[in-house]
């Protein structure tokens, strides 16, 4: 995923440049720099979250007829 992120940045980087957009190259400088420092969505294990050891019995229903 971060050489995906770090293609699509230095893609939009070129681009760019090429088009003198600026706001398009602050995103490419921001997806380039997500991929090369490993931040931002779940980047370095953020969105961990452990395993629930809750013991769950399961128990009968009890079913009322309404008439």
């Amino acid at each position: 995923m971060r050489f995906i992120r770090l293609m699509m940045g230095l893609a939009i980087v070129v681009q760019s440049v090429i088009v003198r957009d600026a706001v398009a190259g602050c995103l490419g400088l921001l997806l380039s720099g997500m991929a090369v420092f490993n931040i931002g969505c779940c980047g370095g294990g953020t969105c961990y979250r452990p395993v629930s050891k809750a013991h769950t019995t399961e128990q009968a229903v009890a079913y009322e007829e309404i008439v």
